[in-house]
């Protein structure tokens, strides 16, 4: 009996140092900065590109048209770079000019496509041999969360800060997925 005693105890310390270990890591992702709240928005984040993965480069410029940039990532691989407003970039009409974007000069020769008045998001979307594996989006307009120590009155500063991180969506509105 005096054996099995040692074992239980064993158990019950071995519990009790895993539940401290797990409790430590708890408390130490709070101090980090990341506390429960965003750890709850990254379990409950959608991955709006997710459901593309997989899609050939051709099905992808069929949908979504010709990206604003292409850059090449090694002899496999390349990231087509879109700029769009809306849920997602789509193609556009052949007599629109270049999708809505003006030209202009560029200091290389030749033109280049500005983002135009209407771009608020850009998307990347990496291929590797010739399937799309990744998908990042942004705002073009984000800004420094830092920014509103600049601003010269408390007013200003205030507003500045409660203004929320703008965001964007993604989808492919013409790809069937």
């Amino acid at each position: 009996m005096d054996l099995r005693d040692n074992r239980l105890n064993g158990l019950a310390a071995t519990a009790g140092v895993m539940a401290m270990a797990g409790l430590l890591g708890l408390l130490s992702a709070c101090a980090s900065g990341s506390g429960p709240e965003d750890a709850y928005k990254q379990l409950t984040r959608v991955d709006q590109g997710k459901p593309y993965l997989g899609m050939s480069k051709a099905e992808v410029l069929t949908c979504a048209g010709q990206p604003r940039s292409r850059i090449p990532a090694g002899p496999s691989a390349e990231t087509l770079v879109y700029h769009y407003s809306g849920a997602g970039p789509v193609p556009q009409s052949a007599d629109a000019d270049s999708g809505g974007k003006k030209k202009v000069s560029s200091p290389f020769g030749g033109k280049k496509k500005s983002k135009g008045p209407n771009a608020e998001c850009s998307a990347s979307l990496t291929f590797e041999k010739d399937v799309l594996v990744r998908v990042s989006y942004a705002h073009m307009n984000v800004r420094s969360p830092y920014e509103w120590q600049g601003e010269k009155t408390e007013a200003a500063q205030e507003k500045m800060r409660n203004e929320g991180v703008p965001t964007c969506a993604f989808s492919l509105p013409r790809c069937r997925r």
